[in-house]
């Protein structure tokens, strides 16, 4: 075993090295969403690629109503390993809605969400280039045997690999809006209280697999109505890789015939169930354990707060009860994520 390395101390000279200045601040926070970002769209549209196209014309399987687990619990395992990458980093938003759910009630720095926001999508749209290029055989093959003409009604289900598109039974935005709605709420309401040091926060760090859970939950439970983005970066970076990529209208601006130009709706959606989730939290569960005493677990990490933070404050002394309003309290060793989505 080779010896042990001592830690690089911070501000070194080195551009790229461990000691690199630049990896201590919100850019090296971008990496590590990035780099969760993509595991998570790698495993989750990997599962929705095996299933739609590789089975199928690989002999091995074919597509049917079965395969809905094999896609829910590849998003699941997608997330799950995702937190586990980035964790360590940023806490694992992996998510627009849950970066800003984290800024509106758990006193995420506003600065920090831009870098948050297009790290997601940048790791979303590379992991979908990378899937497309991995899989396009598969899809060529579908394509020439179901005799579909990509970009046109006929190829939406090749697109929907890569993003999603609402139910035939919705004849108005009204219905697949809710549902994202809905299904985003339930993810940053169970997230919310998987982070919360006043209510039962897992131990042994198993909080990204339970996160992982509640996106199979969802996506067995509401995933037929809008294909549960539930993460703007899930859907908008593969759709522009979809549009790159030949599915013209269908991807961009995402016209189905009984809804068209829904582009918009897995982005807003998300955003609008994150924002009312995390006031219902603290509203239901978080102020009420709040105003009973409860006292908080220091042995799990405070939501929404970054290593580079962690250190800043340790270095001024922080002890427990110094957080602002909104957030938990305690310094421990460990790190709660902050939760990932599809």
């Amino acid at each position: 075993m080779p010896p042990t390395q001592p830690a690089p101390k911070p501000g070194g000279t080195s551009r790229f090295g461990p000691d690199a200045a630049w990896r201590r601040t919100n850019f090296g926070d971008a990496l590590g969403e990035f780099a969760g970002t993509f595991i998570l769209i790698m495993f989750g549209v990997g599962s929705v690629a095996m299933a739609v196209a590789a089975l199928p014309q690989s002999g091995r399987g074919e597509f049917d109503t079965a395969s809905w687990l094999i896609i829910a619990f590849g998003w699941g395992f997608g997330v799950t390993f995702g937190v586990y990458v980035a964790g360590g980093v940023t806490g694992a938003h992996l998510n627009p809605a849950v970066t800003l759910a984290l800024a509106l009630r758990r006193g995420f720095a506003w600065a920090k969400v831009p870098f948050y926001v297009i790290a997601q999508l940048l790791g979303a749209f590379v992991a979908a280039l990378i899937l497309y290029w991995l899989y396009a055989p598969s899809i060529d093959s579908l394509e020439r045997a179901d005799d579909i003409v990509r970009g046109t009604p006929d190829s939406v289900g090749t697109y929907s690999i890569f993003a999603t598109f609402p139910a035939g039974y919705y004849g108005n935005i009204f219905g697949p809006l809710f549902s994202e709605i809905v299904g985003t709420a339930l993810l940053v309401f169970c997230i919310f209280a998987l982070i919360d040091n006043y209510n039962q926060p897992p131990k042994s760090n198993l909080a990204p697999l339970i996160v992982g859970i509640v996106v199979v939950a969802i996506g067995l439970s509401f995933g037929a109505n809008s294909g549960y983005a539930i993460n703007p970066a899930r859907d908008l970076g593969p759709r522009l890789v979809a549009w790159i990529e030949g599915w013209k209208e269908i991807a961009v601006p995402g016209d189905y015939g009984n809804i068209n130009s829904y582009m918009w709706i897995p982005i807003v959606g998300p955003l609008i169930g994150a924002s009312i989730a995390a006031f219902l939290y603290d509203f239901f569960i978080g102020d009420v354990l709040k105003s009973r005493g409860v006292e908080p677990d220091i042995g799990v990490e405070e939501e929404g707060v970054t290593e580079i933070e962690t250190e800043d404050r340790a270095s001024r002394g922080y002890v427990a009860g110094d957080d602002a309003e909104g957030r938990t309290t305690g310094r421990p060793p460990g790190r709660t994520p902050g939760g990932g989505a599809p």
